[in-house]
């Protein structure tokens, strides 16, 4: 429910193709973490689920900064195809995400490493989400929104009308001839 309404929460507030890339990224990154639990014969209790939960919140914080640098530079550029323009995105929130993640990273390894057992999960299950986390919000949530709107667009040119085609053709051959014809001369 949580990611629902976290889908919910994006679509209104940006469109629903970043929320559905948003959610897809941080379920991507719950998955990979609880999978390094099984592959490392991990115990998953508590504190575990609430640094999930902790993972869940900073990883949709970080691709959330990345998708409103996405908004504002499309306000800006409006011309600029989608693709350079989240590369753009990206790299412009790329020393931010970067710093951020890697300073919150060397907290959770000092608590991995000297933090003791209790904390063992909790702290492994951060420095795993804050990799993979960091990750999927510049390498998996903005590919997907370029993939999804690529697609959209694809879609959207294929699924017209051959009537509509038509018009369009015929509208602009109307239009070039009415800028081949010789304006009259005054006087």
């Amino acid at each position: 429910y949580a990611l629902a309404g976290m889908l919910v929460y994006i679509a209104f507030r940006f469109e629903w193709i970043y929320g559905v890339a948003a959610v897809l990224a941080v379920f991507h990154d719950v998955v990979i973490t609880v999978g390094l639990f099984s592959v490392f014969n991990k115990e998953i209790d508590l504190t575990v689920v609430a640094a999930l939960l902790t993972l869940v919140g900073y990883s949709m914080n970080d691709t959330i900064v990345v998708f409103d640098r996405i908004r504002e530079n499309l306000k800006i550029m409006r011309r600029m195809p989608l693709p350079p323009l989240v590369n753009l995105s990206v790299n412009q929130t790329l020393s931010r995400t970067v710093l951020t993640s890697g300073l919150t990273f060397l907290t959770a390894l000092a608590l991995f490493l000297f933090g003791g057992p209790v904390l063992n999960g909790f702290s492994f299950a951060l420095v795993v989400g804050i990799l993979v986390g960091t990750y999927s919000s510049i390498f998996i949530a903005s590919p997907i929104l370029v993939f999804w709107q690529q697609r959209m667009e694809a879609r959207g040119k294929s699924g017209r009308s051959a009537a509509a085609a038509a018009r369009e053709s015929e509208i602009s051959s109307e239009l070039s001839r009415g800028a081949e014809k010789p304006r009259a001369r005054k006087g």
